[in-house]
Order: structure tokens, then sequence, then C-alpha cells
């Protein structure tokens, strides 16, 4: 159980540095409008197309996305697992209290404990 804890938050932390790179790398819906006029360079449209890079990368955010909820999902399952007794009943699990001493009525000592400090003054009893 606890290798695959730390396979999943491997997995997990690829991912989001993953995500963090590619979402780094998309253009902001602002840069298409400056393109638009020439300011955009030329070296992604020349791999993926004039529009192939924002699907590539946007579908491969959303791949790394799905992987990472995935993952954290997992984690969360596995990390609220509790250990179950033999039999599963939750009465087992109850204390047994402790048997009162021979002599004493109801688990109360016979003869009650002094109050107050020795060597100070008894108040007499009314």
């Amino acid at each position: 159980m606890n290798v695959l804890m730390t396979i999943l938050l491997a997995v997990q932390i690829l991912a989001a540095i993953g995500m963090i790179g590619l979402i780094l790398m998309q253009h902001g819906k602002g840069a298409d409008a400056g393109a638009a006029f020439g300011g955009g360079g030329g070296g992604s449209a020349s791999l993926f197309g004039a529009s192939g890079s924002a699907n590539f990368l946007s579908r491969s955010t959303a791949v790394l996305a799905t992987v990472f909820l995935a993952c954290t999902l997992g984690l969360a399952y596995f990390g609220n697992l509790r250990p179950t007794a033999a039999s599963g009943s939750v009465l087992e699990t109850v204390p047994v209290p402790v048997e009162a001493a021979p002599g004493a009525a109801g688990g109360v000592p016979a003869t009650p404990a002094p109050t107050t400090a020795p060597g100070a003054p008894q108040i007499p009893a009314q």
C-alpha cells in the first residue's frame, strides 16, 4: 500500500510540473490579436501549423489535468483507509470497566479519603 501511494504521489508531482510548463507555454487570448498584425513569431506555426499548437497544448494540458485529478482522488482514498478489526465489530473495541474491590459498595471505597491537608485543623461535620 505504501509503494502505491509513493507511485501516485510521484505521478501527481510530475503531472503538476508538466501542467505548469504547458500552461506557461500557451499564449493568452490577447496574444492572438497581436499576431494578426504581424507581431507573432513564426516558430510554432512551422511545427504545428497555424492553430495546431494551441490545440496540441490545450489537449496535453487537459490530459495532464485528468491524470492529476485521478492521482489526487487515489491519494485521498488510500490516505483515509483505516485498519479494521478481525471481525469488524465496533463493540469489540469498547474497553471493559474495572471491577470494584471486594467489600466496597458500588465501587466507592469503604473509608473516605481526608479532604484536608495533614496538620490542618479539622472541621467537625454537622
